[in-house]
């Protein structure tokens, strides 16, 4: 008989913790070592019992679910940490992901999927509930039409390669000899640049472009 996964509960709410204990214990394979109330004592505990997974919430009083798993996890790496939340923004489920969370989970989860989430990330997986993965999924469908888009659409092709010029550091005059143009022409460029950016000097204009990856 395989051994039960050890788990530990961090949630600021009494009654909360007390239902997502009931429920765990419900089950042969789920083994509840205890509970914490704030980030601290989440680090705490983490350390002194070991637990296979940490069900953390991002919300805690003293310091917040993402510190606490970061330090759970800077301590022993082989704790899996598991977000449960009632947090669905973007900010808090990637913060989570960097400070090193296996998965992250909405509280209104139904208990199948709890279960089913609690006993992946103790297997080493990563796992998201159904709308946080559909969260991901938009998110880098999003960065991936991003970055393949022209940067500054409002620009002309010649006025963007006339800025990745400048982003490279290139005068007017150099500008000019190297487009083959009348350095007349290229401040006329340079104006219509800088006005459709919104830039008042060369300086900015090279910041920004710089940001767009050119120069």
């Amino acid at each position: 008989m395989t051994e039960p996964i050890r788990v530990l509960v961090a949630d600021d709410h009494p009654l909360f913790r007390d239902g997502l204990r009931v429920m765990l214990e419900s089950v042969d394979d789920v083994e509840v070592l205890g509970e914490a109330a704030t980030g601290e004592e989440a680090v705490a505990l983490a350390i002194s019992l070991r637990p296979d997974v940490v069900l953390m919430d991002v919300k805690m009083p003293g310091i917040n679910g993402i510190e606490a798993t970061r330090r759970v996890v800077q301590a022993h790496p082989e704790i899996q940490v598991l977000m449960l939340t009632m947090l669905e923004d973007d900010d808090s489920i990637f913060a989570a992901l960097r400070a090193g969370a296996r998965g992250y989970l909405l509280k209104g989860a139904r208990r199948d999927e709890a279960l089913r989430a609690i006993r992946a990330v103790a297997n080493g997986e990563a796992i998201f509930g159904p709308d946080i993965a559909q969260r991901l999924a938009q998110y880098f469908a999003v960065r991936r039409s991003s970055s393949t888009a022209i940067p500054f659409p409002e620009l002309t092709e010649r006025e963007r390669e006339i800025l990745d010029l400048i982003a490279q550091g290139r005068t007017n005059a150099q500008i000019a000899d190297h487009l083959v143009v009348s350095l007349k022409t290229v401040r006329n460029y340079v104006s219509s640049i800088f006005n459709k950016l919104q830039v008042a000097d060369r300086a900015q204009a090279m910041d920004v472009a710089r940001r767009k990856g050119l120069g």
